[in-house]
């Protein structure tokens, strides 16, 4: 069931491509430069690198530690794997159980780290979304003719049941919570890490849209962008690939911009986050056969 609806989330791509002017599509994805790619292709690296020392520094507060260039490898075949996985989490569900020897009490420290770091991103995306707050009314003016006031409070509504929620389940990790962003000063450099990784995810949509032609206005940076990327925290799909161009086709008229420029920007993201970390995948072929040969001379041992 669940690779039949990551299966279904990928079929929207090319649906998408259908019921879309093609032209335009095919013309911006095509303008895109090799020297582009090059540069976006970086970008990825530094998401990666950004992201992996929020995780180290995640587990360190938590009592786990792990040396940087062993954190940096295991986030880059992290990331591979939820690229190229039904899911999105197939991963991270590695990356904690790789890391569980660093950690004192085995997999469920590996485990509670991995799933806090996730969550300072996540907290990360929905600080920035709310700076959008601030543009939204604008960009809804067209669409709700009527008045934006039922929107905001059904909005605010749902935002409270959500923040409610969330904080019942979360209540078995309130102790560790407190040790990883708030005791000892720990929420200037949480905060730093987690926005840093954010603004390098928010700063390749914008360089994507700007490759093929599209390029973004201050608003869409902290409005439509934030969102489309919070399409993929839909656990379906293969590295977002069908929710984002989704997402993307219904925002970027807000924007004043075509469906099909936010398709061509959102394709050209997941191309550049998909090859760029590709070089994880090299880096599990590597690790597996050094364990292997490991495992091998004390056999004989």
């Amino acid at each position: 069931m669940h690779l039949a609806g990551s299966l279904a989330a990928l079929v929207l791509v090319p649906v998408l491509i259908a019921h879309i002017d093609r032209g335009p599509l095919l013309k911006a994805l095509s303008d895109v430069s090799l020297v582009e790619i090059a540069i976006g292709l970086l970008i990825v690296q530094a998401q990666i690198i950004l992201s992996a020392l929020r995780w180290r520094f995640t587990a360190q507060r938590l009592g786990q530690d792990m040396p940087l260039g062993w954190a940096v490898r295991e986030y880059y075949i992290a990331t591979a794997l939820n690229q190229t996985l039904p899911g999105g989490v197939a991963g991270d569900a590695l990356r904690a159980y790789r890391s569980r020897t660093s950690a004192p009490s085995g997999i469920r420290l590996a485990a509670k780290s991995v799933i806090i770091e996730r969550l300072s991103g996540q907290m990360a995306f929905f600080a920035v979304c709310a700076c959008g707050l601030f543009f939204w009314p604008g960009l809804l003016a067209s669409v709700f003719p009527v008045g934006l006031l039922p929107v905001a409070l059904l909005s605010a509504a749902a935002l409270i049941v959500i923040l409610v929620l969330a904080w019942k389940k979360l209540a078995p990790l309130r102790d560790d919570l407190a040790q990883v962003f708030v005791r000892n000063g720990a929420w200037k450099r949480q905060a730093g890490l987690s926005l840093s990784a954010v603004g390098s995810y928010i700063l390749l949509f914008w360089f994507a849209a700007h490759a093929t032609g599209g390029t973004l206005p201050l608003s869409g940076l902290v409005t439509v962008v934030p969102l489309c990327l919070l399409s993929m925290l839909i656990p379906t799909g293969f590295g977002g690939w069908g929710t984002r161009e989704a997402a993307a086709a219904a925002l970027w008229p807000l924007i004043g911009l075509a469906s099909a420029q936010g398709v061509a920007a959102s394709v050209t993201y997941g191309a550049l986050v998909l090859v760029g970390a590709l070089p994880g995948l090299l880096l599990l072929l590597v690790s597996h056969r050094a364990a292997a040969k490991e495992a091998h001379r004390e056999s004989r041992a």
